[in-house]
């Protein structure tokens, strides 16, 4: 059965982590459903830098045990403030990646 994140992470957002990069984080609120995303293989940096048009070397995956978190970081292709960003704060820049599936 395949499963949306959005679905099974309880907490989904994104900020700036800097003016030139983002970062996203999944909270999960079950250890249990956090281990089978986190072993699923589904966050790929290759896929992650598609929906981003950046280099896959580029993204980051983290994964805190301890929190059952797991932390995304993307550079900015726009740097936050400039003339050309849409948005500032990079707080909605999580939504492609609620649509990943995981097989659980």
């Amino acid at each position: 059965m395949k499963k949306k994140l959005s679905d099974l992470a309880d907490i989904l957002r994104s900020k700036n982590a800097g003016p030139y990069t983002l970062t996203v984080d999944f909270l999960f609120n079950d250890k249990g459903v956090y281990e089978t995303v986190k072993s699923s293989g589904s966050l790929d940096e290759k896929e992650i830098a598609g929906y981003y048009k950046v280099n896959p070397e580029s993204v980051k995956i983290y994964y805190y045990d301890k929190a059952s978190g797991i932390k995304v970081t993307i550079p900015r292709r726009i740097s936050s403030g400039s003339s050309c960003d849409t948005d500032v704060y990079g707080a909605q820049q999580h939504m492609p990646l609620m649509d990943i599936t995981v097989d659980i």
